[in-house]
């Protein structure tokens, strides 16, 4: 059963927020199967009324060069940014897995705004939602281990996937 774990990277925080980009890797508890990283351009994002909010742009300016660096990445454009994460979806998500966010009423309900926005159907179904940040919340004594570059989609869902599935390994949860 492979699961996805989403994270993006935005500039509010709130479901209506611009995207800049987005990560997800697809995993079983055996381990880590495949990677997607999409930047997205942030002018499509706010043509469709996706917002942007000044905290959390100063809050992007005191992260760390490596992270901000990201933003010189030209993107696609949001429907295509999107068309590209549900092939993703399509082929990596199984009908019994769950996609995993950080939590599941942040980068999920971001990504699924989005979707709306464009007039397309997000590719899961609202009962695959699931919160990494409950998890991590109710298990603190199984630490994450470094990962990657932080606030670069593709490797924080890595990192937060490996926390998920060391702790499906020592825990019994399914993931």
């Amino acid at each position: 059963m492979a699961s996805i774990m989403l994270d993006l990277e935005s500039l509010d925080n709130t479901p209506t927020s611009v995207i800049t980009q987005i990560g997800a890797v697809s995993f079983t508890k055996d381990g880590i199967i495949n990677r997607l990283q999409i930047y997205v351009d942030q002018e499509s994002c706010q043509e469709r009324g996706l917002t942007i909010s000044a905290s959390t742009v100063l809050w992007w300016l005191k992260q760390s060069d490596a992270a901000r660096k990201h933003f010189e990445t030209k993107g696609d454009r949001l429907a295509m940014a999107l068309t590209k994460c549900t092939q993703f979806f399509n082929a990596e998500l199984d009908k019994d897995g769950s996609v995993w966010g950080n939590g599941s009423d942040f980068d999920n309900a971001i990504l699924r705004n989005a979707y709306k926005m464009v007039g397309t159907e997000e590719p899961w179904k609202y009962w695959q939602n699931a919160c990494y940040r409950t998890i991590k919340g109710r298990l603190k004594q199984i630490p994450c281990d470094p990962f990657g570059t932080a606030h670069v989609a593709v490797d924080d869902a890595e990192k937060q996937a490996r926390h998920l599935i060391k702790i499906a390994q020592m825990t019994g949860l399914p993931v």
